[in-house]
């Protein structure tokens, strides 16, 4: 490491918890799984719409990585690149506020998905940079922390919007037509990080010549082919997305049963909760082993899935405080398997090799999590608890699946 980007470490430590807690903030607002589709049902968009969401707002993010990989490589500093990626999804979440304050409908439920798509791509810039810059200016052993802190930051915006939504939503005093002054709010939040992650001290690099070499679909295409751990952690990642795609489930059941904007400020309380506790613990575990996380993690989340089916079935009428509880409990093993899953990566290279894992490791994941919302998705309209099922035995895949994984969190061990 540079001898002055080792001196500012505690600094470069401060700004990167504090821009990246305020996009973790900001993510809780403009949430594809809670927010987002209360605010088109109350905008009266079709159904169809709803079931766009999670899949825009997340393969959205990744699908395009592996492509940008070049361009990114021509930064000298790759913090630009996430300077972009926030000020982009600030924009974007202003077109979503405005969308909703001006539209109703098919029309309000098109224009929130186009934001939410420019969004995704702007979450893509950010997600290839933060890494990069994290590897770049923060050690071993101390990367998880810079995760788990940030996540923390989120938490607690989601529990204050959440008990804000909870109490003013169960008396009347908010509809879910206000929710666009949520959203237009939250788009603050990635302002002020960029004017604080534009502060980071980063050593600069010589830059690469974008056109140089085989092609982004070529190389990733060849990565995944000869680098064995690599491709083992993509499998291991896709049998992790039991954590992230089963709470859209729960919301939609809640949703279903008639659940108003309290309910929604109950759910933004259990996210923000599971980030604040999980957020630190899964730092620090990570640390010490983001293998061991990662398989704490997808062992608990489809134990949770698994215990929740089996009270619906015993308990029907336990649902009002079940759905949440369950909610909660996915959201902290989502909490620490994402933690976990983003030190991992970190750790496991250096360099150009770190931000090609990461875009192409993305970009496949962006192909998967298509794939596997389909399946779960058609699994859903037979019911919901077959998709559940399918999501917790992927769960238990990836249990089985990690511990085939190197330890690569230790100092001296990875890259």
């Amino acid at each position: 490491m540079d001898p002055d980007v080792r001196r500012a470490i505690p600094a470069n430590t401060r700004r990167l918890v504090a821009a990246q807690g305020l996009q973790s903030a900001g993510d809780q607002v403009v949430d594809a799984k809670t927010v987002l589709p209360w605010l088109l049902h109350a905008l009266g968009a079709p159904g169809f719409m709803l079931g766009l969401l999670v899949p825009i707002r997340e393969s959205g993010s990744m699908l395009p990585q592996a492509a940008l990989t070049p361009w990114v490589r021509a930064q000298p500093r790759r913090k630009r690149v996430w300077l972009i990626g926030a000020l982009t999804q600030a924009a974007m979440a202003a077109v979503i506020a405005l969308a909703a304050a001006a539209a109703t409908g098919p029309a309000a439920g098109a224009l929130v998905l186009l934001g939410l798509a420019g969004f995704s791509l702007g979450r893509s810039l950010c997600s290839i940079g933060s890494k990069d810059i994290q590897g770049r200016v923060i050690p071993k052993g101390r990367r998880g922390r810079v995760s788990g802190v940030s996540t923390m930051v989120g938490g607690v915006a989601a529990i204050t919007v959440g008990a804000a939504v909870r109490v003013l939503g169960g008396a009347g005093r908010l509809t879910e037509a206000d929710l666009e002054w949520l959203i237009g709010a939250a788009a603050l939040a990635w302002v002020a990080g960029a004017v604080i992650f534009a502060r980071i001290a980063e050593p600069a690099t010589a830059p690469e010549d974008p056109g140089a070499g085989p092609g982004w679909l070529r190389e990733s295409v060849d990565l995944l082919r000869e680098d064995r751990p690599f491709r083992r952690f993509v499998v291991v990642r896709a049998l992790l997305l039991v954590s992230a795609l089963a709470p859209a489930f729960l919301v939609a059941l809640a949703a279903r049963g008639g659940a108003g904007l309290g309910g929604l400020g109950t759910f933004l309380i259990a996210s923000g909760a599971a980030s604040i506790i999980g957020g630190r613990i899964a730092g620090r575990l990570s640390d010490r082993s983001s293998r061991r996380a990662m398989i704490l993690g997808a062992a608990a989340a489809s134990a949770v899935i698994l215990a929740a089916l089996a009270l619906a079935r015993l308990a029907p009428g336990a649902a009002g405080w079940a759905l949440p509880a369950t909610y909660f409990l996915l959201a902290l093993t989502h909490t620490e398997i994402r933690v976990a899953r983003k030190t991992y990566v970190v750790d496991m290279a250096t360099g150009d090799r770190r931000t090609a894992y990461v875009a192409v490791g993305n970009t496949a994941m962006g192909a998967i999590l298509l794939l596997t919302g389909v399946i779960s998705g058609a699994l859903a309209h037979i019911g919901v608890e077959w998709a559940l099922l399918l999501l917790a035995a992927m769960g238990l895949a990836g249990v089985a699946a990690a511990r085939a994984l190197p330890e690569v969190s230790r100092p001296g061990a990875g890259g």
